[in-house]
This record gives C-alpha cells, sequence and structure tokens, in this order.
C-alpha cells in the first residue's frame, strides 16, 4: 500500500501582505496559493514616511491570515484540505510590538486600537536612531560587548531601539504594557494558544539576529545593561526569555478555535518559524558555500558556515552570527542592503512626478518607465568615466551599518541621460552586493555560489547580468516566486514528522533554477576599476 499523501502549509508574512503555500511534502509541489494584501496597510494607515515611521495593525495579519488559507484550501479542495498535517511561517523583522501581560499586542486592547505606538513596528521603521545610537555606545563600555555576534553595531531597525522608542514617545502605554513580542513568534504563540510572554516560543533566529540573544551570556542581554541605557527597560525585567527554538521544532498544535477559523483539523503541529529571508535561502537550498540573495525591495544576504569555518570569530559589519538561525547544526550569517528596488522605484517616482497633472487619462505611464529605462540602459557601453552612485538611499545596513549615510551620485555632465543615470543606480546596487560578498569572504566564510530570490531576480536579466559582471561570480535563479513560503513549508513537513530533519526535505523538496547569469570578462574588467571608485567615493561621503 502506499503511504498516504500529505501536505503542509508555508505562511509568509510580507510588508505588504502575506501568502499561504500548499505543497506536498514528497516533492515540493506546490497545490495552491492564495495572496492577501494587509487593508489598513494599502490604505497607509499609522504610517509616516517623512518620518521613517511604519506601523501594521495586528487584526492586519490576524484577518489576512484567516482569509488568506480559506482561500488557498478552497483552490485544492477537501481532500488536500484534510491531508494537511503541518503549519511554519516566515515574518518580516526586526518587527516587534508592545504586549500587556497576557501576550496581547496593545493595539488590540479598546484604548489603543488606534494608536501607532501600539501597533507592531515594521522592519523599515526608522523612528528608534537615537535609541540605537544610546545600545550602541554603552554596549563599548559595558564589561561585555553585547553586539559582539550582532556585527559589532545594533540597528534601529531591531526590537530593543523601538521598544524604548515607543515607551519613551508615549507615556500613555507604559500602564498596560508588560512585555515585547516579535510578530514571528506572535504567530506562533497565537496558533497554539501560548501567548503568555514567559512561555510563548521564541524564534532562535529572530532573537539571535535582531535581540542580541547569545548562548555565550545566557541568552538575552542582561537586564541591568539595558536599563543602565534607560531605567524604563526595568518594566521588561522578568518578563521575557531565555530559552529560544530553532525552526524544526514543534512548538505546538493548532487549537480548536484557529482550526475553525482557517478551516483545517484541530491539533495540526506548528513551527515556531523565522525571518523571511532566512526561509527564503533553505527554499533555495542553502548550505556552506552558498550565498542566497533574497532581491527585493530592499535585500537579506544569507549563508551558512561550520563551526570548524567560524570558531570564535564574530565576523565583522554584518547583521548577525546566529547558531541554528538558519539550519540546525551550522551557523547562520545575515547580511543585506536596506534599500535595493526601493532605489529603482524612487528614480521612477522622480521622473514621473508631473505625468499626473500633465496626463491624467493616462495612468500607465508611470508603470512603463522602468521598463523604457532598462531597455536603453542595456545598450550603453559600459565604460571607465560612466557615473558612479551609492546605493546609500535609506541607510546602510551592511557592511558596517550606518542608518545615517545617504545615497549619492557623482560624474554627471549635462550629457548624462536618465538611462545612464539608471544604469548608474543599478550598478550601485551590485556594487553594494559585492562588498557584502568581499565582507564575508574577508572574515573567512566561504561563497562559492550566489543563488538568487524574490521579485528583481525573476524579472529583471538586466540587473541579473550587471550583478553577476561586477561580483564576477555565476548566479543562479531559483524557479519559485515563493522561496520564503517553500522554506517554510519544508520546516513545516519537519515538524509534523514527514520528514525526519531539515537536509531530507531541502533535497526531496527543492525546485530548479530557471536562468543562469555568467560574468563577462570585458565588462567585469572596467566594473572592477568602477567598483573601486565606488568605494573612494562612499569613503569622502563617509568623511564629509
Amino acid at each position: 500500500m502506499q503511504p498516504e499523501t500529505t501536505y503542509t502549509i508555508g505562511i509568509d508574512f510580507g510588508s505588504d501582505s502575506v501568502r499561504s503555500l500548499v505543497v506536498d511534502t514528497k516533492d515540493g509541489a506546490t497545490v495552491a496559493t492564495a495572496v492577501v494584501t494587509y487593508p489598513r496597510w494599502k490604505q497607509g494607515l499609522y504610517c509616516d514616511p517623512r518620518r521613517n515611521q511604519y506601523r501594521q495593525h495586528p487584526l492586519d495579519y490576524l484577518e489576512s491570515l484567516e482569509q488568506c488559507i480559506r482561500e488557498a484550501l478552497q483552490a485544492c479542495g477537501p481532500e488536500v484540505a484534510a491531508r494537511i498535517c503541518g503549519i511554519s511561517f516566515d515574518t518580516t523583522a526586526s518587527t516587534p510590538v508592545l504586549t500587556d501581560a497576557t501576550g496581547t499586542p496593545l493595539s488590540l486592547l479598546p484604548e489603543f486600537a488606534e494608536h501607532p505606538d501600539a501597533m507592531f513596528i515594521l522592519w523599515k521603521d526608522h523612528t528608534a536612531l537615537a535609541e540605537a545610537d544610546e545600545i550602541n555606545a554603552l554596549s563599548k563600555r559595558w564589561e561585555i560587548d553585547y553586539t559582539r555576534y550582532s556585527g559589532g553595531s545594533y540597528s534601529c531597525e531591531w526590537a530593543w531601539a523601538k521598544m524604548l522608542h515607543v515607551l519613551r514617545h508615549a507615556p500613555e502605554l507604559r500602564e498596560k504594557a508588560y512585555s515585547w513580542v516579535e510578530h514571528c513568534d506572535w504567530m506562533a504563540g497565537v496558533l497554539t494558544g501560548n501567548t503568555r510572554p514567559e512561555t510563548m516560543p521564541r524564534s532562535r533566529c529572530v532573537a539571535g539576529h535582531k535581540a542580541m540573544w547569545h548562548e555565550t551570556w545566557g541568552g538575552l542581554p542582561a537586564a541591568s545593561f539595558f536599563e543602565a541605557v534607560d531605567p524604563l527597560y526595568n518594566l521588561f525585567r522578568g518578563h521575557l526569555y531565555t530559552r529560544t527554538s530553532t525552526a524544526d521544532e514543534c512548538v505546538g498544535h493548532l487549537t480548536e478555535e484557529w482550526a475553525r477559523r482557517l478551516g483545517l483539523r484541530a491539533g495540526i503541529a506548528i513551527g515556531i518559524g523565522a525571518i523571511d529571508c532566512h526561509f527564503g535561502a533553505v527554499g533555495a537550498g542553502i548550505r556552506p558555500g552558498t550565498l542566497v540573495k533574497v532581491m527585493g525591495t530592499s535585500t537579506c544576504d544569507i549563508a551558512v558556515a561550520t563551526y570548524d569555518e567560524i570558531g570564535d570569530k564574530a565576523v565583522r559589519g554584518i547583521c548577525g552570527q546566529v547558531d541554528g538561525s538558519v539550519l540546525p547544526g551550522l551557523v547562520g550569517l545575515e547580511a543585506g542592503q536596506s534599500a535595493f528596488g526601493d532605489i529603482y522605484a524612487w528614480f521612477r517616482r522622480m521622473l514621473a512626478w508631473p505625468l499626473p497633472q500633465l496626463c491624467p487619462e493616462r495612468s500607465d505611464l508611470e508603470g512603463e518607465i522602468l521598463n523604457r529605462l532598462t531597455e536603453e540602459a542595456q545598450k550603453l557601453p559600459v565604460t571607465e568615466e560612466d557615473p558612479v552612485a551609492l546605493d546609500w538611499h535609506n541607510g546602510r545596513r551592511t557592511p558596517d551599518l550606518d542608518p545615517r549615510m545617504r545615497g549619492a551620485i557623482e560624474g554627471l555632465t549635462l550629457g548624462t541621460s536618465a538611462p545612464a543615470v539608471f544604469k548608474a543606480l543599478v550598478e550601485a546596487t551590485a556594487f553594494g552586493s559585492r562588498a557584502i560578498n568581499e565582507r564575508f569572504r574577508e572574515e573567512g566564510v566561504s561563497i562559492d555560489e550566489v543563488i538568487a530570490i524574490g521579485g528583481i531576480a525573476r524579472k529583471s536579466p538586466f540587473v541579473m547580468q550587471t550583478m553577476a559582471d561586477i561580483a564576477g561570480m555565476k548566479i543562479r535563479v531559483l524557479d519559485s516566486d515563493q522561496a520564503c513560503a517553500l522554506g517554510a513549508a519544508m520546516f513545516a513537513s519537519v515538524v509534523s514528522g514527514v520528514h525526519p530533519d531539515i537536509a531530507t526535505a531541502q533535497q526531496v523538496m527543492k525546485p530548479g533554477f530557471s536562468a543562469e547569469y555568467t560574468p563577462d570578462p570585458q565588462r567585469q574588467a572596467i566594473y572592477d576599476k568602477l567598483y573601486a571608485r565606488y568605494q573612494s567615493f562612499g569613503q569622502s561621503q563617509k568623511n564629509s
């Protein structure tokens, strides 16, 4: 008798929407998928781009999750739904929120239902710059440098800085505030019915990369450290966690209530989940020597290394190294760029600014701008005299965190065309990517191959060829537009016991490749010289 076919659901909470993927565990084939946009976020509620404030209401997550899974189940039918055995998910990070003593986000309390500081703070929110500066300054004076395994710096995009910022900015929240939780952890707590801060399951991935959790100092940094930054941190003392779980661990089972809401059977295994790009790397088949580049509005670069390769080394200037954050039994390494596709979108908006006034009947024109720019930019020769841009429009994430850095461009003349500027911006994002590769290698981390995933990797051959020419490496593009959700589905197959470990799940369920880009030797030689200009220009901007 053939064993019964089983399925898992991978959930990918992105910046704008949630995606559910129903997957056959025997081969990774997609059975059904659905995508739902967060309704409040779509309206721009609770956000203020002028202040770099980006907030999301927890109801956007709950309502969209319910709708998304139900749509996917409707597409695949009751026979498949009855054989779903596990769910895991990824989220953006760091995306934390203040909670009360029950683990309920404060924005789910009636009195704070419309309060932005009571909501989840999206990864790209930069309102906590001052708080991050204070954490970094004290870390360098403290007996333990808690930023050691976070690349040597703590970011305003991460939980501790954000939580202090909202406590300072909104004192009315302090009476009910008891703890804080990352989006990733809260989802596991909600689906398993365990949201109490002291017992809620916590992701090793998010804790290590965004909250300075590390085994060498017994978990999170000492409460006395944070209270030396600001006594307001005392509010969290004893209300957080020490233990964390890797993504192959089952942390509970689907409750009766959520089984009814989602249209599934109760008792399905639930995994803790992780950061979206980390699961995307797993979906892409990451292994030692492989760099997986998740390419979208920003980028996330993920690598893994053996304990022998890393030893006691702390890799400088990246977003963290955490044991088991990507694959259990290996050290996960994260880097990335704060803006990638966002830079192209910014330039498109700049060029399109007068269109609504001049051509209100042609609402389609803005969407065509990047296509036309790409057509013309790829016709241009690559020369040593080309303009050179910096890719720091949203600050610099890695290498060497500095959120105050800004984009710039040099070498412009009255003869510089819009396609030439666009070409320089594409090259700048590729130069930033190369800088990450080089930092990993300088620190002894092997990068033998690059796998690209995400929308830009699949949609822009021009960007990808430029990346290959500048990196001087072959780049393969995964044949999946849902690598993050697929990685989640792989881990769901492990937590439900279908596959014995994630290595087996990857081997069985990983897709192939849709494209491959090989460097052109002539362009590569010129780009080596332009990259030197990029580095020199960046240093001059830093020193100015």
